[in-house]
């Protein structure tokens, strides 16, 4: 377990602009926010009302990927960057209750998440958890630290769900991803999940959030979240709404404004 989480955590709280990760967890109906953040959650939810669903559908896409992962592709440990508060159904409650022995990092460097950390690490006994305090602009010292748990000469599923957004430059996104994956060995899996644009109404949203201060989030294109898997060999039924992706009964939107993939690395 990573040390030093709470002196960490008891560092860098800003109340007086937006956080996304508040933000999210107030649109997922979490009680982790402040005041900022739910009025500022609240404004975006008004021009587009469907942020709510979008967020909702996100955790749903990353629950079944992560079931996929652990159950049918046999993925027995996990690097989850960009983690977020928790909430209902994280990552290692998902892999565990698939094959209890997964072994799971998760990565980010907000300070509230940080303080919640804890909540992040209760691993089943045949299993692991633990957290990393890194930016996702250092690949390379998320490889080190995860490494201290996870084997790398076996495959990893790497997730990055609406995070990628918060990289200003594409390029620079597209650089984070394949030097993350460049760590892993054939067998790995990528799963990403990440906001397009739907209307006017999402777009405006969008602007105005990035005018409260908070750390701007780009709507990319369809095909820019495409290019994240260039390389790889993508599991049906591809970049879908992540509503469609391997949803079974679950009633699918044809225009929610959230992409999502898992690629497979052959080589």
């Amino acid at each position: 377990m990573t040390g030093g989480t709470d002196e960490r955590a008891s560092k860098g709280f800003d109340t007086s602009v937006p956080n996304s990760a508040r933000v999210w967890n107030y649109w997922l109906g979490g009680k982790d926010g402040y005041p900022v953040d739910c009025e500022a959650g609240e404004q975006y939810r008004q021009v587009y009302p469907a942020i709510v669903d979008v967020a909702r559908a996100g955790r749903r896409f990353l629950v079944r990927s992560v079931r996929y992962l652990a159950g049918a592709a046999g993925i027995r440990q996990f690097l989850d960057v960009g983690t977020g508060l928790p909430t209902l159904q994280n990552t290692h409650e998902i892999a565990q209750s698939v094959a209890p022995e997964c072994r799971v990092v998760y990565v980010d460097n907000d300070p509230l998440v940080l303080a919640h950390a804890r909540a992040l690490l209760a691993s089943s006994p045949e299993g692991a958890t633990d957290f990393v305090d890194a930016d996702m602009h250092r690949p390379g010292e998320i490889l080190r630290a995860a490494a201290t748990v996870l084997d790398f000469s076996r495959p990893v599923g790497l997730t990055l769900t609406g995070v990628l957004g918060h990289v200003q430059e594409y390029e620079d996104a597209r650089s984070i991803v394949k030097q993350l994956l460049d760590g892993l060995v054939p067998g790995s899996h990528l799963v990403v999940a990440d906001s397009v644009s739907v209307g006017a109404a999402h777009r405006k949203a969008n602007e105005r959030y990035r005018n409260t201060g908070a750390v701007p989030y780009l709507l990319r294109s369809e095909e820019e979240i495409r290019g994240f898997f260039d390389g790889l060999e993508l599991v049906d039924p591809g970049v879908v709404p992540v509503t469609r992706w391997r949803c079974g009964r679950e009633p699918a939107a044809a225009e929610i404004g959230m992409l999502g993939g898992v690629g497979l690395k052959t080589r």
